[in-house]
């Protein structure tokens, strides 16, 4: 080959290779405008429900990027990339501009609600207070099961209503935590198990209940003995009558003894003359005062004092009669 064919040859080669870097410079220099980078300050975020943070999104061409949530019920962003986790999951933030995109990955944690006592054992009327912790210091919200047995209020301040079982909860973003609680049946005890009166007489029962709640009192036998919200008992007649006191279905007795009253004239015969008086007298066991009766007002009268008066002649008995006892004494009227 002669010397200028090589020269020839060597300067278009060169001009063919400038031509080809220049061409694909070009088109490599169009490509890149057209394709924007986005960079994060947040590519991976672990955080509790409730917590905000901003993601900070640097683009290559300036502009703003569109922000997405994957989930916005686990995490929401806004249009400046604050981000607002809601419930426990994982979400996925994605800032978006063009063609161009890069994405945080929002680890939302479950809540872990911690409470003082995890069972509790009371009686109607008493209280306690529980406390509840949360991993994320989110407050809680307080609900008993049966309501009827014991309430709580926002404080986690428990009081017993009434014996059963019931379950307490505290809640905070969807996490419980729990403690039973049984309100138990009282002990009723009264202060005697047997008492005697005598018709008119009074005493009164005390009952040592162990939740300090005052007792309801029944007489099985109103007509023998009544008993007053009080537990005071009054006898009416002789006879036996079953006082009970009742607090939350638990009862426990005392038998009432109302006793016939033994009663003593001061004489069993008597003679008086027509128009006399003459005076009768009782001592009565119980105290009380007795019922005077005649059984012939033609021959003798007797008032309510024990005074006997002649009527005429004959005989008569005077009664002297006492819730159930009966004594007589015989008058014989003389001219």
């Amino acid at each position: 080959m002669t010397r200028i064919k090589k020269i020839l040859l060597s300067a278009f080669l060169c001009f063919m290779f400038t031509f080809l870097i220049t061409t694909t410079h070009t088109k490599y220099a169009e490509a890149s405008s057209s394709i924007s980078l986005v960079f994060l300050s947040s590519y991976k975020k672990t955080v509790n429900i409730g917590d905000q943070f901003y993601i900070i999104a640097v683009t290559t061409n300036g502009k703003l990027p569109k922000w997405t949530s994957s989930s916005s019920k686990i995490a929401s962003v806004n249009s400046y990339g604050k981000v607002t986790a809601k419930k426990d999951g994982v979400a996925t933030i994605t800032a978006k501009i063009n063609k161009g995109e890069a994405s945080c990955k929002v680890t939302v944690k479950k809540t872990k609600v911690t409470i003082s006592n995890s069972s509790k054992s009371i009686e109607r009327g008493e209280s306690f207070t529980l406390s509840a912790s949360t991993s994320n210091n989110s407050a809680v919200t307080w609900k008993s099961s049966h309501k009827s047995i014991a309430n709580v209020d926002d404080n986690g301040l428990v009081t017993g209503l009434k014996p059963g079982e019931t379950t307490i909860t505290a809640t905070s973003n969807g996490s419980k935590a729990s403690c039973k609680v049984k309100v138990r049946y009282p002990t009723v005890k009264l202060d005697r198990k047997k008492v005697t009166l005598y018709r008119g007489q009074s005493t009164k029962l005390t009952a040592d209940v162990s939740s300090g709640v005052s007792p309801t009192w029944k007489s099985n036998k109103k007509s023998v003995a009544i008993i007053n919200p009080d537990g005071t008992v009054t006898a009416i007649k002789n006879g036996t009558a079953t006082i009970t006191a009742t607090v939350d279905k638990v009862s426990t007795t005392c038998e009432i003894i109302v006793k016939k009253p033994d009663i003593s004239l001061s004489s069993d015969e008597l003679s008086i003359k027509v128009g006399n008086v003459s005076r009768l007298s009782a001592k009565v066991s119980s105290g009380n005062t007795p019922v005077w009766s005649t059984s012939n007002s033609n021959v003798a009268t007797v008032d309510s004092q024990g005074r006997i008066t002649g009527i005429k002649k004959g005989r008569a008995y005077i009664y002297a009669k006492e819730d159930g006892t009966k004594v007589r004494c015989t008058v014989y009227v003389t001219d």
